[in-house]
């Protein structure tokens, strides 16, 4: 599509952030136009089947949804749903030389009776019910934020209104909170999990890193809750594509931006594909990548990178593995949260060893089951032989660690993180795996390297750069998509309240643009 043409919007990669900025605004009766340089949309939230010959659409990088505000779906008309999870989390311990677990989830007596049974008193459970009381009063109070103009740190903390928990998540580091709260080493790990996903730090970390890492991962919804997408996280981008181009918005797959030229009124972007180069000119330019990106395509200096620190891994196995905990029911225990080596001295020794320079000897995991939630992403002869997939993440693994050798490095890492896991079992992992048509284990892992290569995220950080505080400061502009050019925006992941499957950075972009050129929202959706 080499040429001159004009549109009032062009937006700079088709993930699900410029997806909605794209919807949004081709609903207000703007002509957009979407170039992203692969032969589909979805970015980093796409369904692939990544094992041959077999019919499983896994979502090989995003997995879950916390994140969309309801209002992003009812204000596009999305066809997309979530289920929510029945079980919260399982926790496999050993206690008195007997295996154990903390079963979170199955209504209010099951979870309590689960805490006394792994604690021996009600003590923990209590503290638990309080200290998620509290998080969800910062939710309650953070969450309509993130659609609206920044708020001011101050205006934020009222609008929050609880001290305790300001203090906690805003104020000092998040281990304070958890170890003031909590006595038991399994259930402060439980806790300082969320505050480690994608992040490298420490619980005590004076940046408060952690923190900001927490408090994203418990305000999803105004609840914190964490559910799966129906069909798949490409259920969400595909829904997002066609809202888009139902508006109006030409998408043109195959088109890599190359360089953006803008005097702050006007800019051009030159793009290339199979067909060669064009140009095309734009009022405005909505970057949906990272900030290093958007200074090598506007020729500014780019910001140092912020590494990644996770591994991520898909199985598909033929059957769920049988536990070492005669209490676990394999169908509940993998429906949540699945908790490996992920206690809280556990977690501070893994980050210990990785900030050293060496892999974490007992790496420290997450994992659940999409297909028991959703069995749609597998093909009926798969669900009807009782096929399942597991999602695993891994934590305190930064980029750096894959340095000098990805492959070898990504290699003794799997074998020792599903050791961890096998010792939870009573049948190792490895004899659950599927075989694909060519007889290969159905598994795959990714390290934040496999991640910077195929994404191109910095680092292979998966929030593009550190997450920042959900208020105005210094330099954010009043939607916190702003750059130093005028006409030119980031509304992608490393755009303020970025990171996770949001939509939120696209929406806000689309907002400061309509705002810019005398229109503040869309078309409704038609029959919403």
């Amino acid at each position: 599509m080499p040429g001159h043409e004009g549109y009032d919007a062009v937006i700079v990669g088709g993930g699900h952030n410029g997806l909605v900025a794209a919807a949004y605004l081709a609903r207000a009766g703007r002509s957009v136009l979407v170039l992203e340089r692969l032969d589909h949309t979805g970015g980093a939230a796409v369904s692939t089947r990544p094992f041959a010959g077999v019919d499983a659409r896994l979502s090989r990088y995003s997995y879950l949804v916390s994140l969309l505000p309801g209002k992003i779906v009812r204000d596009l008309g999305l066809d997309f749903r979530t289920r929510q999870r029945t079980v919260s989390s399982y926790t496999p311990a050993e206690r008195d030389g007997r295996p154990t677990g903390l079963l979170v989830g199955g209504g209010e007596r099951r979870t309590r009776e689960a805490f006394a049974r792994l604690t021996g008193s009600d003590r923990e459970h209590e503290a638990w019910q309080r200290f998620y009381a509290m998080t969800g009063r910062v939710a309650r109070g953070v969450f309509p934020t993130l659609t609206e103009p920044l708020p001011t740190r101050e205006e934020l903390r009222r609008r929050i209104d609880d001290e305790e928990g300001w203090r906690a998540l805003f104020e000092e580091p998040i281990g304070a909170a958890v170890e003031a709260s909590f006595t038991d080493d399994l259930v402060r790990g439980v806790v300082l999990t969320d505050a480690l996903i994608g992040t490298f730090a420490d619980a005590h970390d004076s940046t408060l890193r952690q923190n900001r890492c927490f408090l994203y991962h418990v305000i999803g919804g105004g609840t914190g809750a964490w559910d799966v997408p129906v069909g798949g996280m490409g259920a969400l981008t595909d829904a997002l594509a066609a809202a888009a181009r139902a508006a109006g918005a030409v998408v043109a797959t195959g088109r890599e931006a190359v360089r953006i030229e803008t005097d702050g009124r006007t800019a051009e972007v030159t793009h290339r594909g199979a067909d060669g180069e064009g140009t095309v000119a734009a009022r405005h330019v909505l970057v949906n990548a990272s900030p290093q990106e958007l200074a090598r395509l506007t020729g500014d200096t780019p910001p140092a990178p912020a590494e990644g620190a996770q591994l991520k891994v898909n199985m598909l196995l033929t059957r769920l593995p049988a536990l070492r905990d005669p209490e676990a029911d394999p169908r509940e225990a993998f429906s949540g949260t699945f908790h490996v080596a992920e206690g809280y001295e556990q977690l501070a020794t893994a980050h210990a060893q990785a900030a050293a320079g060496a892999l974490p000897a007992a790496p420290p995991s997450e994992i659940y089951c999409h297909s028991l939630t959703d069995p749609t992403i597998l093909g009926p002869d798969l669900t009807e032989r009782g096929h399942q997939t597991l999602t695993l993440f891994g934590l305190h693994t930064p980029a750096r660690l894959f340095a000098h050798d990805n492959d070898g490095a990504r290699e003794e890492l799997l074998r020792s993180t599903l050791a961890q896991l096998n010792a939870h079992l009573a049948e190792d992992i490895e004899d659950c795996l599927a075989l694909d048509a060519d007889g290969r284990p159905c598994i795959e892992a990714k390290t934040p390297l496999d991640l910077e290569h195929e994404l191109r995220l910095p680092g292979g950080n998966i929030f593009h750069r550190e997450l920042a505080w959900p208020y105005a400061q210094e330099g954010t502009g009043r939607w916190g998509v702003e750059t130093r050019h005028a006409n030119v925006l980031l509304c992608g992941a490393g755009a303020v309240r970025g990171g996770g499957v949001s939509g939120v950075p696209g929406h806000n972009a689309a907002m400061a643009v309509l705002e810019d050129t005398g229109r503040t929202g869309p078309e409704p959706a038609p029959g919403r």
